[in-house]
């Protein structure tokens, strides 16, 4: 139970650094996912619901919160985040631990997977493709 404290307090930090990150609607998405998904499944399957519970709801949060082309990293990192903060929070805190710890790591985990596709290298050309324009217009022209 002295644990608690301090965990919840990185778990604070963490999600803070996430949102000023410019992650913020990952992170929420992937703690609240996760904190609700977390509180489902303790009521059907106890402690190995409340994970999996809890994985599932911050994956889809993460995913939702998530801006077009980052939702799958999202998703990911919200579900691994919300399942293993489930079950820290579990050992150090009971049902109410793993909730709180779901929640955090639901939002540190979404945001950072959201963080991870940004960093991704893309291709993009705004939307303007040019193939195929050297063509000869007056080729069959009549003269």
């Amino acid at each position: 139970m002295r644990m608690t404290l301090p965990a919840l307090a990185l778990g604070i930090l963490i999600a803070q650094g996430a949102m000023a990150a410019g992650d913020g609607t990952a992170a929420v998405g992937g703690g609240v996912g996760g904190a609700l998904g977390n509180i489902v499944g303790q009521q059907l399957g106890g402690a190995t619901g409340a994970a999996v519970g809890a994985g599932v709801g911050g994956a889809a949060g993460g995913a939702i919160g998530a801006p077009r082309g980052n939702k799958t990293e999202a998703a990911i990192g919200g579900g691994l985040g919300s399942a293993g903060g489930s079950v820290i929070g579990n050992k150090l805190g009971g049902s109410t631990g793993s909730t709180i710890g779901a929640g955090l790591g639901g939002a540190a985990g979404g945001a950072i997977g959201n963080n991870l596709a940004d960093d991704g290298s893309r291709h993009d050309s705004g939307g303007k493709h040019h193939k195929g324009n050297k063509k000869h217009k007056n080729k069959n022209k009549h003269r």
